[in-house]
């Protein structure tokens, strides 16, 4: 099927209430603009030298996400008009983000990336250091970022009841942090499990290979 065609066939699997993200790493400005074209204004990338490479070249009234893992030292590049960070896995890096913020006179939304998955691979805050980093945000350490949710991401795996048992651990800590302060995001799901992950109750998924087709790594 067309980019076309896979993004149509994508947004009508999507309740209303679910934001799409669609994923563009290692696809052309050609591929986003196509999309962009269809309607799409949420973007994510992976990796923060080729967002740099596409921002100028692509309308400036796209959300980009940063979905992927982040140094702190590539924070500065990102600052001036990143919509959300959606990988913040550390206090180091939300630290980061907060500085940076301030210096451009924003406010960043942010999401705290909470590790769910068996894999040692995957980056991510253990749970309780994911509700330490909440606590101190809502005292206000953090004054010039806004965490508006959570993300995850499931064990590559074909177990599904695991894959389930995973969204929904992230599901009742969002819960859990709700009480202290409002969330509206919780990120799960890409292109294998998002169905899934909004029966789990994801609003947000991330979808790439089912919009734009396989990645090229070569490139």
């Amino acid at each position: 099927m067309s980019i076309k065609e896979n993004y149509k066939s994508i947004k009508d699997q999507l309740p209303s209430h679910v934001q799409l993200v669609a994923v563009s790493k290692t696809h052309p400005v050609s591929a986003v603009r196509e999309v962009y074209d269809l309607g799409q204004r949420v973007f994510g990338e992976n990796k923060v030298q080729e967002l740099m490479e596409k921002y100028p070249l692509l309308p400036q009234d796209i959300q980009w996400h940063l979905i992927g893992h982040l140094q702190t030292n590539k924070v500065k590049y990102l600052a001036p008009f990143i919509d959300t960070i959606q990988s913040v896995d550390s206090e180091k890096l939300l630290a980061e983000i907060n500085k940076e913020s301030g210096k451009n006179n924003r406010v960043i939304k942010v999401l705290l990336q909470v590790k769910i998955a068996a894999e040692e691979s995957k980056f991510g805050l253990e749970i309780s250091e994911a509700k330490d980093l909440f606590q101190q945000y809502v005292e206000s350490q953090f004054p010039n970022v806004e965490i508006t949710g959570l993300m995850g991401m499931a064990t590559f795996t074909d177990d599904e009841q695991q894959i389930r048992n995973e969204f929904l651990k992230l599901k009742g800590l969002f819960d859990e942090l709700n009480q202290l302060k409002t969330l509206n995001t919780l990120s799960m799901g890409m292109s294998d499990d998002f169905p899934a992950a909004i029966e789990c109750g994801a609003n947000s998924v991330r979808v790439g290979s089912a919009i734009f087709g396989r990645r090229d790594y070569s490139k």
